[in-house]
């Protein structure tokens, strides 16, 4: 097939220095895109710098401007424009964009918006979704484990991270947490403060588990994906996309803490090996990529956006 041009468009400078969840899977895009070999322009904010696309440099206030036609800033020859931050005003030229958080009750439906995991699609009355992706390159696998569970993320009661430092206190097992302010701990339970680059991917790969318990309807839960990468196995709840990420192979899905801090005495049984060949086989940069460009010809091709499609195991059982 023919390649596209494909214009990428954030309000973000590119690559992130730091977490920057949104930002990274933006850039993961761009180098998934260009793989496959298409064409990509990226409108970000200035000072970005992104190998593997053009980068136009927009302001962050004028590239979200409400009363921006976003076609405007479009080189001549560009197929389509895939905006990753909320549009409401729709573009006089063929476009996607990608929802990564939630909308709240009661917000108008985003034209043409595709969003980030099944879940997260329904929540959002429509069927179209693409996964976030991640380039493999960017994490180390490490098949043999320290003796540390790890939590890493906004230290925020919906993450749940109260509950892994409830489970640690249970079992006296060694608990490392990486996120935003330093919390309260006992000895056994360590706070690295926040954390990005070699010593993120050092953390996750050397983790006995991930802790993913969270307790609000994630659109997607990048830490997953992070952790499977890493070879490490994750233990979430059954909220949001995490039931559509972890499968009984990779980790566990609980309800409550009694069942989590069950689960976590067996959870080094599962295969690093069998965590990095499912993060591979559904979530990298150029899989991605692959469902994007999908949805980008239909568009092109019919006007519609197709229907997401579910991991395996999520289809089976539906």
């Amino acid at each position: 097939m023919t390649p596209l041009h494909v214009v990428v468009a954030s309000h973000y400078r590119l690559p992130v220095k730091g977490y920057g969840g949104t930002e990274r899977v933006v850039v993961a895009l761009v180098r998934g895109l260009a793989a496959l070999g298409h064409r990509v322009t990226l409108l970000a904010a200035p000072g970005s710098r992104v190998p593997e696309a053009t980068v136009v440099e927009v302001p962050p206030d004028r590239i979200r401007h409400p009363d921006l036609d976003l076609a405007t800033l479009l080189p001549p020859d560009a197929d389509l424009l895939h905006a990753v931050f909320p549009v409401r005003r729709a573009p006089s030229h063929p476009f996607v964009q990608t929802l990564e958080g939630n909308l709240s009750s009661g917000s108008p439906a985003l034209p043409n918006n595709i969003c980030v995991s099944q879940d997260h699609a329904r929540r959002h009355g429509t069927d179209v979704f693409v996964y976030n992706g991640l380039d493999p390159a960017d994490f180390i696998f490490r098949a043999a484990k320290d003796d540390y569970d790890l939590f890493l993320g906004r230290l925020h009661r919906v993450k749940g991270y109260r509950w892994a430092v409830a489970a640690a206190k249970r079992s006296g097992r060694r608990l490392l947490i990486a996120g935003g302010w330093r919390p309260s701990l006992r000895r056994n339970i360590r706070y690295a403060g926040t954390v990005d680059g070699r010593r993120k991917a050092e953390l996750l790969a050397g983790a006995r588990c991930l802790w993913m318990p969270a307790l609000w309807d994630e659109p997607f839960g990048l830490t997953t994906i992070e952790a499977l990468f890493s070879g490490t196995p994750v233990l979430g709840t059954r909220r949001g996309a995490l039931p559509e990420l972890i499968t009984p192979e990779v980790g566990a899905l609980c309800d409550t803490l009694d069942e989590m801090t069950a689960a976590a005495e067996a959870i080094h049984t599962r295969s690093p090996e069998a965590c990095r060949a499912q993060a591979e086989r559904h979530f990298s940069h150029v899989v991605m990529a692959q469902e994007y460009e999908r949805m980008y010809r239909s568009l092109l091709e019919t006007g519609r956006l197709p229907a997401g499609r579910p991991t395996p195991h999520v289809a089976t059982a539906g």
